[in-house]
């Protein structure tokens, strides 16, 4: 691996709507895709321009999500974590209702040359920092796909523990995702 040049972690502008569909776009066509992603590669290619201004525009002024990208000195984005804030009462992404108010983090992705950089840490310490900075909030969790041992590997290094919830997937009910919330709230 190339030595990690300097880089930003930061949020995302509504005005980097190209730069989140490219980054989406990577993600989508990461060999662990099908099993890291509710979404695939040709669905994602195929939504129009509308769409991705919209989806940066709400990481930036709606209070309810937050999307975080490092940043390298060249301006290319090495990586991302969106932020989703989950009200109590509130019907969730995969249909379970929420109890608390609690952050959920969705749509991790690192570039594969930067894997072991310190960029997931990075990402992830911005966007924790961001959900705890949120009043009210309870918990900070995310869903891990059972057969995704590298991500399930970060997760616990960086204090996540399996709650005991699961999911089925969607699409392939025979796969559970696992729950997974940060130690020390």
């Amino acid at each position: 691996m190339e030595p990690v040049a300097e880089y930003v972690v930061r949020p995302v502008r509504a005005e980097e709507w190209e730069a989140v569909r490219e980054m989406r776009l990577a993600a989508l066509r990461d060999p662990v895709a099908p099993i890291a992603f509710l979404e695939t590669y040709e669905t994602a290619v195929a939504r129009p321009e509308e769409f991705w201004r919209e989806r940066a525009g709400r990481f930036e002024l709606d209070g309810s999500a937050r999307q975080f990208v490092a940043e390298g000195a060249d301006g290319r984005w090495w990586g991302s974590v969106t932020v989703r804030v989950e009200e109590a009462g509130e019907t969730l992404m995969f249909g379970d209702p929420s109890d608390v108010r609690q952050a959920h983090l969705v749509g991790v992705y690192v570039r594969p040359e930067r894997r072991g950089s310190g960029v997931t840490e990075a990402l992830f310490l911005a966007g924790v920092e961001w959900a705890r900075s949120l009043e009210g909030l309870e918990r900070v969790r995310l869903y891990v796909h059972e057969d995704n041992a590298r991500a399930q590997g970060f997760y616990r290094r960086f204090g996540f523990v399996r709650s005991g919830g699961t999911l089925a997937v969607p699409g392939d009910p025979g796969k559970s995702e696992y729950e997974m919330v940060l130690e020390g709230q």
